[in-house]
């Protein structure tokens, strides 16, 4: 294996893109085949990048999201072709954005003043696992910041959720992709379904028997010195300043299930390799079966929705339970079934359960669109070219 052309691209993405630090890591069937760090975790650059950096996933807490609702359905506690309302009742009435056209740009996402109608279709659980039940991605909706002011920000995944569903959907219940707060209504479906708090929850059917300590859906704050030094670009200057604050975050009291993990690059790969090995750790704890592994990573979307899909620029790939899903192996030097997600400051997670391979990257910039449709899939292709597969 040689890796040094996967090095030298990561090496530049300093001048190239004015990635300050970056960090990334390889494993084989719980080996780990390579390393690389760059750049500086601090504002001051005078802090290399370093292995006890945290990282803010924001989106790509979604596939560890994934690992803990497959575990209650192989559990018995929770069916994907179940109605939302039989654990949230809230659900059970729900509207419609009837002047909504989803592919629109620029947009406004509706508000409780648009023209509503009665959505004809209940919401299954799996709906909300492929992005298919129809919910906006609107942090700032009106019954989110109304909850907001009266909570003092500190309201709970379970408030946060009876918020979420006051907001009128953009689409009928499994008609249309639209990427939204489905993962974060999953965290008060595992909430429910196991009388425990979500991260509770993932702490000990997830986390503890891989053995990690340090998944953190709020960082303590004796922890928060740890935390690399976060950028955004500005999408119509380019300018890239200086942004310490967490955006994307429902409340400061709540547990997301969308964007809400900060870990370690180290952290993460523990729980990416088990995914790509079949749920089995490094440490032989079993956290998934393969079959549910595999049920993740089965495409969901029907023609409309891959159109739908489409327009998130992730070529060659469908949608499957909560995950990217690679579907045409042209488009991809990584096989068909590589599966994983991104997040808004630049995280990126590979999962191969063909070759036993996980990839997880991380830098910390908002709003880099350059993120995924060049640095990304560069990654991945330039990693396995390294590993001759």
């Amino acid at each position: 294996m040689d890796f040094s052309k996967l090095t030298a691209y990561l090496n530049s993405l300093e001048s190239k893109y004015e990635v300050h630090g970056l960090d990334c890591k390889i494993m084989r069937e719980h080996e780990v085949l390579y390393r690389h760090m760059a750049g500086h975790s601090d504002y001051a650059r005078t802090s290399p990048v370093s292995e006890n950096d945290l990282y803010d996933l924001y989106s790509c807490t979604k596939v560890i999201t994934m690992a803990g609702v497959m575990s209650l359905v192989e559990q018995g506690k929770l069916g994907i072709d179940d109605k939302l309302s039989q654990y949230l009742p809230e659900f059970e009435t729900m509207y419609v954005a009837t002047d909504f056209k989803i592919g629109d740009w620029p947009f406004e996402w509706p508000t409780l003043k648009s023209p509503l109608a009665r959505a004809q279709n209940p919401i299954l659980i799996h709906q909300l696992m492929s992005m298919t039940a129809g919910l906006s991605y609107d942090v700032f909706s009106e019954p989110i910041e109304q909850l907001r002011k009266e909570t003092d920000n500190r309201a709970t995944t379970r408030e946060v959720v009876r918020a979420i569903a006051k907001m009128p959907l953009i689409a009928e219940p499994g008609t249309r992709y639209s990427y939204g707060l489905g993962h974060d209504v999953l965290a008060a479906v595992i909430e429910v379904v196991s009388g425990m708090s979500f991260g509770a929850y993932m702490h000990k059917n997830i986390f503890a028997p891989l053995g990690l300590t340090e998944m953190f859906y709020q960082v303590p704050e004796e922890q928060k010195n740890r935390l690399s030094a976060q950028y955004r670009k500005d999408f119509e200057t380019g300018e890239i300043t200086e942004c310490p604050d967490m955006i994307f975050r429902l409340s400061a009291g709540s547990e997301s299930g969308g964007a809400g993990l900060t870990c370690t690059v180290d952290s993460y790969s523990v729980v990416l390799d088990a995914l790509a090995n079949g749920g089995v750790g490094a440490n032989g704890a079993r956290i998934l079966q393969p079959e549910s592994i595999d049920l993740l990573r089965e495409n969901r979307l029907n023609g409309q929705q891959m159109a739908d899909f489409s327009r998130a620029g992730k070529v060659g790939y469908g949608y499957g339970l909560g995950v990217r899903t690679l579907v045409d192996g042209s488009r991809s030097k990584s096989p068909v079934g590589e599966f994983g997600w991104d997040g808004a400051a630049g995280a990126y997670a590979v999962a191969d359960p063909k070759n036993g391979v996980s990839i997880f990257y991380a830098h910390q910039i908002l709003g880099m669109i350059t993120a995924y449709s060049e640095i990304h899939p560069a990654i991945r292709d330039l990693a396995y070219e390294s590993m001759g597969l």
